[in-house]
C-alpha cells in the first residue's frame, strides 16, 4: 500500500502481449502438471481429466474454475495470477514445487 514503487505501471507492462501470453502458458503448464498427479475437472462439468488441449484452450479463452478434489483454481485469461482455494496440505506442497519449476511462486496471505 505504501510502497514507493510503481506497481500499476509494472502490472500494465505485464498485461501487454506477448508477456501476458507467456504468463498464461506458465499457468497452463502448472495445471497440466498438477493433472499428472491429481484428477481435475473444468467448471461444473462431470467429465474428469479433459484432454490437455481442452484445458489449455479454456484457460486461454475464458474464466474457468478448475476443480481438484475439494480445491479449486480460478484462472482468468487476462490475469497475471491464479487463485487456489481450499487446497489440502499435499496439494499445496505439490503446487509449490510445480510452480517453482515454471518460474512462478505461491503466495499465501
Amino acid at each position: 500500500k505504501d510502497s514507493p514503487g510503481q506497481y500499476f505501471a509494472i502490472e500494465e507492462y505485464f498485461l501487454q502481449k506477448p508477456r501476458i501470453a507467456a504468463i498464461k502458458e506458465k499457468h497452463i503448464n502448472l495445471i497440466l502438471k498438477v493433472n499428472c498427479y491429481r484428477d481435475i475437472s473444468l467448471d461444473d462439468e462431470t467429465a474428469v481429466n479433459p484432454p490437455p488441449e481442452q484445458i489449455a484452450d479454456s484457460m486461454k479463452r475464458r474464466y474457468v474454475n478448475i476443480r481438484v478434489d475439494e480445491a479449486m483454481f480460478l484462472s482468468e485469461p487476462d490475469d497475471t495470477h491464479m487463485t487456489l482455494f481450499n487446497p489440502d496440505d499435499e496439494l499445496l506442497e505439490l503446487v509449490k514445487a510445480l510452480s517453482a519449476g515454471e518460474g512462478l511462486f505461491v503466495w499465501k496471505p
